[in-house]
């Protein structure tokens, strides 16, 4: 195990509206306030996105599994965000619900707000903690 510590700096309350990208907004806002390290929280609506709901096999690399929304669906989850090279690298898991269908997962593309969707992003500071890739699993995992 490897860990640091550091300090809550500021947070950022942001409220996406209808059919906006939810992460590409996410990286907007890092991006514009200088936050290379955060934590975040976001509740409210999706209207689309793609998510990797765990991989086919345990085996290393692993071969991940997709899933589309595809519709409307609320959602509830948690992410951090730390750069991967000169660009911020959102890594959020949800749970994302339609009527009595629940999907949790990892968000990874094609994000769109339905109505509204609120994020709580809280900045990490004291932390240089940064994304790269691991050639053994081929995906951009936490350094410390």
């Amino acid at each position: 195990m490897k860990y640091q510590v550091g300090k809550v700096g500021r947070v950022v309350v942001a409220k996406f509206e209808d059919r906006e990208d939810v992460l590409g907004n996410l990286n907007a806002i890092v991006k514009k306030e200088g936050i290379s390290a955060a934590a975040f929280y976001l509740v409210g609506g999706m209207r689309e996105g793609k998510i990797v709901v765990g991989p086919e096999k345990d085996e290393i690399p692993p071969t991940p599994v997709w899933k589309n929304l595809g519709e409307s669906h609320e959602v509830v989850g948690f992410g951090t965000i730390f750069y991967q090279g000169n660009e911020p690298k959102v890594h959020f898991h949800g749970a994302f619900g339609k009527k009595d269908m629940v999907k949790v997962g990892c968000l990874r593309e094609n994000s769109a707000t339905f109505l509204v969707l609120e994020a709580v992003i809280i900045e990490l500071s004291g932390i240089n903690a940064v994304r790269d890739i691991d050639p053994a699993l081929g995906l951009a995992v936490l350094k410390l």
